[in-house]
Parts: C-alpha cells; sequence; structure tokens
C-alpha cells in the first residue's frame, strides 16, 4: 500500500462519517441495528458490499467498513479465534460490518446476538469455480494460485485443480466439496439470513425486500418508505463497478465445464449441489 492509498484509508471513515451528519442531521448512530455482511470469497461479496452500502442511504448509518474480517490473513495462513473476534468488537457504532468468516463457535455467539442483522451469500459452487480460475489467473498477480494457474496449458486443466483442490509443491487449496462445508455450517446457524448470489441477480426485488424485512424484524422501521427504500438498493448495484468484476451472470459455468469436468466434480462433490438446492439430481 502507497503513502496516498494509507492516507485515504486514514481520513475515509471521517469524510464518510461528515456525509452521514448532513444527510441524516445528526451525531449519533446508534438507532440502526448492527449489520453484518458475510459470505465465502468469489460467491458475490462485491454484490452484497453495494446492497450494504445502499444501506447507508436509507437508513442512519455511517459508512460500510472499508476493510473485510477475514479468516485467512493477507499474507497467507489463518487467523486467531482473539484476532478476528477483536476485529468484530472493533466494528464502530453505526458503521456496517463485512467479511469472510467461518461460523465459529466465538463469531457465531457475538454476530447471531438478539438486535443484531446478518445476511450470508453463498453461490452455485460450478459459478464460484470458474470465477475464481479466472479471478487468479487474470485480475489478482498476488492470489497464491496465480502462477500455479498460468502454468498449466488451459483453463480446462485448471478448473480441475479448482474441482480437487491441490497440497504439494507448497501449494494447498481444498476441495470444492470441503470448500463449501462452511457454507452448511452458516445455512444452519440461527439469526443469520443466507442468500444465494443468483435470488439477487435473477429475483432482485423480492430478495432485497427480504433483506429489508429482515432488518425491520429486529423492532427498528426503517425511516423511509418501502418503495424509495427498495429503489435505492436497486440504484447502489452496479456490477461493473467492482474491481473484481467478470460477468456478474448466473449459469455461466455451462459454458466452461466439459462432460470430463461434471464427471470429475460429481466424483469429488457427490451430492453437494442436491444437498445445496441447486439441482434435484446428479443427472445433471
Amino acid at each position: 500500500m502507497n503513502l496516498s492509498q494509507e492516507i485515504r484509508r486514514t481520513f475515509r471513515p471521517y469524510g464518510k462519517t461528515a456525509q452521514a451528519i448532513l444527510r441524516w442531521r445528526r451525531f449519533s448512530f446508534h438507532e440502526a441495528p448492527p449489520v453484518f455482511g458475510n459470505s465465502k470469497p468469489k460467491s458475490g461479496s462485491h454484490l452484497l458490499l453495494q446492497i450494504l452500502n445502499g444501506f447507508t442511504q436509507i437508513m442512519p448509518y455511517r459508512y460500510v467498513d472499508a476493510e473485510p474480517v477475514r479468516t485467512v490473513k493477507y499474507e497467507g495462513g489463518r487467523r486467531t479465534a482473539d484476532e478476528i473476534l477483536a476485529d468484530l468488537k472493533r466494528i464502530p457504532r453505526g458503521v456496517i460490518g463485512w467479511g469472510y468468516l467461518d461460523a465459529t463457535r466465538e463469531n457465531t455467539s457475538l454476530l447471531t446476538a438478539a438486535g443484531r442483522v446478518n445476511y450470508f451469500m453463498y453461490r452455485d459452487p460450478r459459478d464460484m469455480l470458474v470465477s475464481q480460475v479466472f479471478f487468479a489467473t487474470d485480475m489478482h498477480e498476488e492470489h497464491g494460485m496465480h502462477a500455479y494457474y498460468n502454468s498449466l496449458p488451459d483453463f480446462g486443466a485448471r478448473l480441475n485443480v479448482a474441482i480437487t483442490g491441490i497440497d504439494r509443491d507448497g501449494l494447498k487449496m481444498v476441495s470444492v466439496q470441503q470448500r463449501y462445508e462452511g457454507v452448511f455450517e452458516w445455512l444452519e446457524q440461527k439469526n443469520v439470513m443466507c442468500i444465494r448470489f443468483e435470488e439477487v441477480v435473477d429475483h432482485r426485488d423480492a430478495t432485497l425486500n427480504a433483506m429489508l424485512d429482515e432488518v425491520e424484524k429486529t423492532g427498528y422501521r426503517i425511516p423511509v418508505t418501502r418503495e424509495k427504500a427498495l429503489s435505492a438498493l436497486v440504484e447502489a448495484i452496479q456490477p461493473g463497478r467492482s474491481h473484481t468484476f467478470r460477468s456478474g451472470k448466473t449459469g455461466g459455468w455451462r459454458q466452461h465445464f466439459t462432460e470430463g469436468h461434471k464427471k470429475l466434480f460429481k466424483d469429488v462433490a457427490g451430492d453437494l449441489l442436491v444437498r445445496l438446492g441447486y439441482e434435484r439430481n446428479n443427472d445433471w
């Protein structure tokens, strides 16, 4: 991170807070319930983040936190439970948090307490894998799989590795089956609204309305009409503005999965898609 980026990061909260004070004509931002948006990587986190930024336009929140709370360190390796919990507790009142967190006892104990709002977004594993391969190969040179993916002859070979995972020569990436163990752990949690990426894309208004309902379940009443709130959230969704944006579509895996990829996926993941509700059986 260069000096100008560090300066922007330091002063951003003050600028955003000033904007919120002017918008809402208040200095206190304790009324609306705490909100945390969560997802697995390459599963729609930036779409969720845009919706959360829309929340600041319709409810008195100061801003959405600039940095996600992560389970894994940028430089590699997992963070301790205490480090993650400390990050969650440091999110200021009136600020919407987000991240990539597992459903550990410590995390769920804090996040699912009464009066809090939680969203967890997940995605069709096949589309997630395609997105991950493109991202690591073409968009993020610092990604742990960047060099290895680029050493492989083609996209198909990279997708094979994404499905099976790898653990050799200092590279470690879990299989698609193992990736989604954490998804099921969040699906089992109370006081967490689990959202499919596809629901936002294909059934946008109904999903956004359900997200607004989740806020009002705490007893808080959104201070604008539902029509105005929905309009603001729709306007906030601009996938092309995300630096990780590639297609923003659903079902794109069909253009990349060969019959060989389908067989490998089924061998590795078993009935994963059926359990998640993406397929009725394994004859896809």
